[in-house]
C-alpha cells in the first residue's frame, strides 16, 4: 500500500515537478541579487546589463533603473566602453536631515537608508558600446584605447571605425556631448550643430580620405590577407581577397601602446560647420534611431509618443492597476516585453503575455477562446493595447485576463485622422474582423477534430500537454512590426518598420518566434 502510494507521488512529480537541488541553487543567487539591488542598486542593474543573464530583455531593465530614479547617461564616446558602467551624478548625501537619508518616518536621524530608498541616486549607469548594431569587438576595443577624442574628425582618424559604425553612433548620440548639442526639439537653435550635420560631416570626412594616398595613410590599412601566397606568386582570386577583408578585423592596439599625440592637422581636413539648416531629431525619430542601433529607448519611453491617445481611451497604467476593482474591465497598454505558452495540466494552450508601459509590468493571460481572434495580434505586434477582466491575486498581486488584443500603431493612425472617435471606430472594427475570421478558422478546427480527435499529447505519467506549448509554427517574421509614431500634421503616414532588433523574450511554443 505505501510502494503504491509513494510510486503514484512519483509518477505525477515526474511531468509537473520542481527538483529541489535545483530551488536551492536559485535561491543563493537570488539572495545575493537582492542584497545587492537593495543597497547598490546602480551597480547591480550594470552588472545585469552587461552580462544579460535572465529573459528579460535590456531595456526592461533599463525601465526598472528609472522606477529607482537612476539616471540613464546616453552613449558618449569619451565616456562609454565595453561594459555598462556607474558613473557620480551627484555627491552623495552626508547631512542625516536631508530627506533623502532617512529611512522613513519614525527612522532613527543618523540612519542611512538602503540604496533603493534614496531619494537622488548618486549614481547614473552609463551605456556601452557593445551594443551598438554591427560593431566588433576590435572597434570597440581601438574606441576605448583612443579615449578621449577632441571631435568627430579626430575620432574619424584615429579610432578607424568603419562608416555605418559611426553613423550608427551618431543616430544614437554618442557625439553629443563632445560636440555640446541638446534638447530633443524639431528645430535646433540657430548656429547649433545637429545630428544631421554630424552625418554630413562623416560624409564629408570620407570623401576627403579617399581624395589621396597620403590622407588615406593617416588611418592605419589592414594588412594584406595571404601573404605568403603572394610571395609565392600564385595567382590571386581578387574576389576572395575583397571578401576576407571585408569580414578582417583591424589590428587592436593596446591601450598602454596607443598614440595619446592627436594627429598632425594640417589645415586640409574638413571642418564641422553649424548653421547648415538642417533641423534636429524629433523625439520620436531619436527613440526610433535608439531602439535601431542599440535596441534600447533611452532618451524617452516609446510609450510617452501614444500618452494623448492612450489618456482618451481610458487606458490604466501599470502602475495603478492595485487601485482597480476585482472583476472590473480593463485597458491596459504597452510594449511587448515576453510571451510565454508553458505546458498546463489541463492539455489547453495558454498565453501568458507581458506589457511594459513605463510605470511597471502588466501581466495579461490569453485562454484559448480568446486567442483565435487575437493570437496574431499578440505574437506578430511589439506595441499592443489588451482589454480585459482584472482579477486580484492577493495585496499587492493583480493580473488580467484577456478578451481583446489590438496594434497600437493602428490605432494612432485612426487616431491621428478622426481622434478620439476614429481610434475607437478603429478598435470596434478591428474587433469585428477578429472574431469573424476567428469563426471561419474555429469551423475548420472543429471540422477538422470530428474527423480526427483534437490533438492532445499524453505523456507516461498521464500529464496531457497542449501541442502548441512546445513547437514553433510558421509565422511572419515579428520584426515587420512598426515602431515609434510620427509627428507633425497632414494625413496619417505609416508608420515605420519595426527596429531590427529583438526586444522582447518569447519561449519555444511562441508562434513565429
Amino acid at each position: 500500500e505505501h510502494r503504491d502510494t509513494i510510486w503514484e507521488v512519483l509518477r505525477s512529480f515526474a511531468s509537473f515537478g520542481f527538483c529541489k537541488a535545483h530551488a536551492a541553487a536559485f535561491a543563493l543567487p537570488t539572495f545575493h541579487s537582492a542584497w545587492l539591488k537593495t543597497h547598490h542598486p546602480a551597480a547591480f542593474l550594470a552588472g545585469v546589463l552587461t552580462h544579460d543573464p535572465g529573459m528579460y530583455p535590456k531595456r526592461l531593465i533599463l525601465d526598472d533603473a528609472r522606477s529607482f530614479g537612476i539616471p540613464v547617461l546616453g552613449l558618449d564616446v569619451n565616456a562609454s566602453g565595453d561594459t555598462y558602467r556607474i558613473e557620480p551624478v551627484l555627491e552623495e548625501p552626508t547631512d542625516p536631515a536631508d530627506p533623502s537619508t532617512r529611512r522613513g518616518e519614525g527612522a532613527d536621524a543618523g540612519e542611512r537608508p538602503p540604496g533603493w530608498k534614496l531619494a537622488r541616486q548618486p549614481h547614473g549607469i552609463r551605456l556601452s558600446l557593445v551594443d551598438v548594431k554591427g560593431i566588433s569587438g576590435a572597434e570597440v576595443a581601438r574606441i576605448v584605447a583612443g579615449q578621449p577624442y577632441a571631435d568627430l574628425g579626430d575620432f574619424w582618424t584615429r579610432a578607424r571605425v568603419s562608416r555605418p559604425i559611426v553613423e550608427r553612433l551618431v543616430l544614437a548620440g554618442a557625439f553629443d556631448a563632445l560636440h555640446a548639442m541638446g534638447g530633443s526639439s524639431g528645430l535646433g537653435r540657430r548656429g547649433r550643430v545637429t545630428r544631421r550635420d554630424l552625418l554630413l560631416h562623416v560624409a564629408e570626412l570620407e570623401r576627403w580620405e579617399r581624395g589621396g594616398p597620403v590622407r588615406a595613410s593617416r588611418r592605419l590599412t589592414l594588412p594584406s590577407v595571404s601573404p605568403a601566397r603572394e610571395a609565392a606568386g600564385d595567382r590571386i582570386d581578387v574576389r576572395e581577397r575583397a571578401a576576407a577583408q571585408s569580414r578582417a578585423a583591424r589590428e587592436v592596439v593596446p591601450a598602454q601602446e596607443h598614440q595619446v599625440q592627436l594627429t598632425l592637422d594640417l589645415g586640409d581636413r574638413p571642418r564641422l560647420t553649424s548653421g547648415t539648416g538642417l533641423p534636429e531629431m524629433t523625439g520620436p525619430e531619436r527613440v526610433r534611431a535608439e531602439l535601431d542601433v542599440l535596441g534600447l529607448d533611452v532618451s524617452s519611453h516609446v510609450l510617452e509618443f501614444y500618452t494623448p491617445m492612450l489618456a482618451a481611451l481610458g487606458v490604466t497604467r501599470s502602475r495603478d492597476l492595485l487601485a482597480s476593482r476585482s472583476r472590473s474591465e480593463v485597458w491596459v497598454a504597452g510594449v511587448k516585453v515576453a510571451t510565454q505558452t508553458p505546458p498546463v495540466r489541463s492539455g489547453r494552450r495558454v498565453v501568458f503575455l507581458t506589457l511594459d508601459d513605463g510605470t511597471g509590468p502588466s501581466d495579461c493571460t490569453f485562454f484559448e477562446d480568446v486567442q483565435g481572434p487575437y493570437a496574431g495580434v499578440v505574437f506578430h505586434s511589439w506595441l499592443l493595447l489588451v482589454r480585459g477582466v482584472l482579477r486580484r491575486t492577493g495585496d499587492r498581486g493583480v493580473s488580467v485576463r484577456a478578451t481583446g488584443a489590438w496594434e497600437l500603431a493602428a490605432l494612432w493612425d485612426a487616431w491621428q485622422g478622426g481622434g478620439s472617435a476614429g481610434a475607437r471606430a478603429a478598435v470596434r472594427a478591428g474587433e469585428e474582423d477578429a472574431l469573424a475570421r476567428a469563426e471561419a478558422t474555429e469551423q475548420a478546427a472543429r471540422e477538422r477534430d470530428a474527423r480526427t480527435g483534437r490533438r492532445v499529447l499524453v505523456h507516461a505519467s498521464g500529464f496531457r500537454q497542449s501541442p502548441y506549448a512546445d513547437t514553433r509554427p510558421p509565422g511572419i517574421d515579428p520584426r515587420s512590426g512598426r515602431g515609434a509614431p510620427g509627428v507633425g500634421a497632414g494625413p496619417p503616414a505609416p508608420s515605420p518598420a519595426l527596429p531590427s532588433r529583438k526586444l522582447w523574450h518569447a519561449s519555444p511554443g511562441s508562434s513565429g518566434h
